[in-house]
Order: C-alpha cells, then structure tokens, then sequence
C-alpha cells in the first residue's frame, strides 16, 4: 500500500522482520514448545535457526539502505547529496520480498512444530560429557578420511561441523559438572576451531564459535552469557571486518603466511581499538559483504524486464547435482550453473575471478517472483523443522537430535545458499543422519523404547 515511498516502505517491511521474531519467539502464533524450558531448547529452528536465517538476511540491509542515502559510517550525508530514487525503490522492494520470505519460511516451521514428539529411541544412561567428547574425537578424523577420498569432501564438510558442535556442546556440560579432563580436552578442540577459522580469512565461522558456545551455555549460566557473550558477538562485529580485509590482503595475494598474516591483522585490530581515526573500510564491509541486498536489487532489475523467470528450471538443476560424480561422470559444475545466472543477470562479469552465488531467496526470486519466494521459503521452514523433529525423533530427544545432529549435520540452514547448494547438502546431511543413527543403535547408545 506504501510502496510509491521507497523509504516509509523499506521501513515498513525491515521493522516487519523484527516483528516476525517477537510475535513468533514469545509465542504469540502458535505457543513456544512447553516440554522443555526456553533457555533448553534454543537450538530448534524456531529459535536459533531462525535468528541467524533472518538476521542475515532480512536485517543486515539497513546498512545498505542508509548507505544508498547517503551515509557513510551514520554520518549525515551533506544537504547537496541526491540519492538514486531509482536504487531506493529497489532496495524497499527487496526489502518486501525479504518480509515476505521471513514470514513465509516461518510459517512453514509453525505449521509442523508439533511438540512433546513420541520417541522412538532413548539415549542409553551414561555420561553424557563423555559421549559427546567421543563424537567429537571420533567424527574429526572421520571427516580428514573423507576430505582425503576423491568426490567425498562434502562429508568432510559436514562430519567436521559435528565435531564442533559435540566438542562445543562437551565443553558447555563438562564446565559445570566440574570435569577438569573433559574441559581441558574440549577448551583445545574449541581452540583449535577458532584458530582454524580466524586463518579461514571468512568472518561466519569466527561468528558461529562465540554464538553456539553461548548458546548451550545458556542454560546453566544465563547472567554470564548475556553479560560476556552478547557483548563479545557485538565487538565481533565491529572489529573482523578490519582482520578479515588485512589478512586476506596478505594471505590470499600469497604475501605472506597465514600465520603471519593473522599476526598482522591482529595487530591492526589492536590499533584500530585505540585509536579514534575514521576508517571507512568497515562501513564497506557492512554495506557489501555482511547484506546481500545489493546483488538481491541486481537480479531484481533484471529479471523479469530482461531476463525471464526460470520457472522450475533452478529446482531441476538442484535435484541433478544430489547425483555423485561417481555414478555421473559428466555431471556439469555446480559452480558454473549457478553463475550462470549471475553473469545474465549483470551481477559480475564473465571475465571476473570474483565468486557471487545468489542465496535463497534470490533463487525463490528468479523462479517466479513473489509465488516462487513465498513457495521456496515455506518450503525452507518446513524443512527445516520436519528434519529437527526427525532427529529428536531418531536420537532419543533434544539433547542429541536438535543440539547435536541438527545443528552439526545442516548448517547450510542456517544461512541459506543457493537451491543447488541447499539440496546436495540437506540430502546428503539426511543420509549421513540415518547413517550415525543406524550406527548409534548398533553399539547400544540408543536403545528401542
């Protein structure tokens, strides 16, 4: 209704998102599951699943969107500065089909929250620290086997996340169970994560260590959590992009090492720290690289007017890449099809080296416009939750099914890629899922009810 004013509508629909969250969170919808407390079960999709889903994509856009108005690090753009009214409307009708995805991807986890859920299978009585320190030490070697085996390096992908996530979720339940074994164990594995993933040179793993640790401490240490770790998630924010531009600028180049690398961006994080100097560099990275919005309005400007909906033609091309290489071996590259619409659309150039796959909703978008991104998304949410509910089904509760297997095996949920991407890797997440089921009730850690 408020469309022909970009900027009451961009509003409108980005305060939407946040609306979305406190009406579905607090329950107002459809009541909060009661078979556990709050604090207990937030690694359900209704909780961090979608937290993470929709803040990365629905509200990071601010930051473009005051950017296109002429600010530059909330600076107050001078009273000459004319914005693009072409750029702005863009901007709010992507910012509505944001809304629009929010709502239909959380509508598609309510309509199959269905709790208390019958189990099928109970967790043997054991030492749960121990055994979810084993998981940890056993799937990490797993997943260097599989990154070794040619064509397998998906399940590298997703072994060595669960690994992370049984070594988080150790750490989280040996601290106050005052095991001093188990901790110091779990601290390395916790440690060696996040020093893999500050020489990773991307900023969502960093993110994701500091988010799950809190997370599944939570529960037992709610003051300190929100005392140290909220904090430490916002000071994240303000000071990677600063390490992530260094060090990629003498890593990647092949300056220097890695290791050296790090030290420098980690020096000049210190100083940016304390020091008052303006640097423009992090309102780049949260204009460009933390929203998505801006390559979002690319696709939108051309498709349909140049470029036509692809129908179900993404969907098909998802469903052939779950094939292994193995069984085909002129299977085309995922990479190359899914750029494929990225140079139609203009969003880079055919010569470029620069990689710019479109997440979901884009893909939602380029299928069929606002029925293909309501589609997609609900699609997305029921997914989502249908599989959670399987795992607490498959591994005897929330503790190993949503904390464990959820959020070890599909991350991909998360955040969102590519339908290509999304596919091939929740299929196979499900196979392995059914795998390490099999495998757990075959050496008595789960047990028939």
């Amino acid at each position: 209704m408020l469309n022909g004013d970009p900027i009451i509508s961009y509003l409108i629909a980005w305060l939407g998102s946040f609306y979305i969250l406190f009406v579905t969170i607090t329950g107002q919808i459809k009541p909060v599951p009661s078979d556990m407390d709050f604090g207990d079960q937030l690694m359900r999709p209704l909780f961090l699943n979608q937290i993470i889903f929709a803040g990365y994509m629905c509200c990071t856009s601010i930051f473009y969107f005051l950017d296109v108005l002429g600010y530059v690090n909330f600076i107050t753009p001078s009273q000459s500065y004319i914005a693009d009214l072409n750029q702005l409307q863009l901007v709010a009708q992507c910012q509505r089909y944001y809304c629009l995805g929010h709502a239909a991807f959380v509508t598609g986890i309510l309509l199959f929250m269905k709790y208390p859920i019958k189990h099928v299978y109970s967790i043997e009585k054991r030492d749960i620290a121990n055994l979810l320190l084993t998981i940890a030490l056993v799937s990490l070697p797993t997943s260097l086997l599989f990154r070794a085996l040619p064509g397998l390096s998906q399940f590298y992908i997703q072994l060595s996340s669960l690994s992370f996530i049984a070594g988080t979720l150790a750490l989280a339940f040996a601290i106050p169970m005052k095991k001093p074994g188990n901790t110091l164990i779990c601290s390395i594995l916790y440690i060696s994560n996040v020093s893999a993933a500050l020489l990773s040179g991307f900023k969502e793993p960093i993110i994701i260590s500091v988010l799950v640790l809190g997370v599944f401490l939570y529960p037992t240490y709610k003051k300190v959590v929100l005392v140290i770790f909220v904090p430490a998630i916002f000071v994240l924010f303000m000071l990677l992009p600063t390490y992530n531009r260094i060090f990629r600028e003498k890593a990647w180049s092949g300056e220097t090492s890695t290791e050296d690398a790090s030290e420098i961006a980690f020096d000049a994080v210190t100083a940016k720290a304390f020091s008052d100097d303006e640097d423009t560099s992090d309102w780049g990275f949260l204009t460009g690289r933390l929203s998505e919005i801006g390559m979002f309005t690319q696709f939108v400007a051309s498709t349909p007017e140049k470029i036509d909906y692809y129908g179900f033609q993404i969907v098909e091309q998802a469903i052939s890449v779950i094939i292994p290489r193995v069984f085909w071996p002129e299977k085309p590259s995922t990479e190359q099809m899914i750029m494929e619409r990225v140079y139609n659309a203009g969003v880079i150039n055919r010569q470029s080296i620069v990689s710019a796959k479109p997440p979901f909703i884009v893909d939602g978008y380029l299928s069929g416009g606002n029925i293909g991104v309501f589609l997609s998304l609900l699609i997305y949410g029921a997914a989502a939750q249908l599989i959670s509910l399987k795992a607490e089904k498959l591994f005897g509760g929330y503790l190993l099914g949503a904390a464990l297997i959820y959020s070890g095996l599909f991350q991909v949920l998360w955040r969102g890629i590519s339908f290509e991407f999304v596919t091939n890797s929740v299929f196979w997440s499900f196979i392995t899922m059914l795998i390490i089921s099999r495998a757990f009730r075959s050496i008595g850690i789960l047990k028939p009810i």
